[in-house]
């Protein structure tokens, strides 16, 4: 199993204050014999709507020596693990969640942002020192 991220904890909590449920840490797929591990399963019952909410959520710290690496390693998992989700469990909603200076200080730019829109990324946002999600991003 993958080593866990440095803000794992903080995201952690702040999916929990969110009011969602933590169902998996990590979240085990298989397809075939390849391993998968997606750092958070969650569901929320959204009351008004009826409906039980599930998804998936890809910690991503960025932390490295290039944000511009860290950020191509980022996509290529998504984009992966968006497809084993799809084929196994299509109900999730697969989302990559970075700590807000790092969207503050490079995913708000262009090139990032273009990638993003192209790709159809799914962020959460978060506080790691408040442990708080300040921003969803559809």
């Amino acid at each position: 199993m993958p080593a866990l991220d440095i803000f794992h904890e903080a995201l952690r909590k702040a999916l929990v204050k969110d009011g969602w449920t933590i169902t998996n840490n990590p979240l085990f797929l298989r397809v075939d014999d390849e391993p998968f591990y997606i750092d958070f399963g969650a569901a929320k019952l959204i009351i008004a709507e009826k409906v039980d909410r599930k998804i998936a959520v890809e910690l991503k710290s960025f932390i490295g020596s290039s944000y511009t690496s860290d950020f191509h390693l980022a996509v290529g998992q998504f984009v992966n693990y968006r497809v084993v989700l799809r084929t196994i469990q299509p109900e999730r909603i697969l989302y990559l969640a970075v700590p807000q200076d790092t969207y503050a200080e490079y995913l708000g730019r262009r090139f990032p942002q273009t990638v993003i829109a192209d790709q159809k990324l799914k962020l959460i946002v978060f506080d790691v020192s408040k442990a708080e999600i300040v921003l969803w991003i559809e």
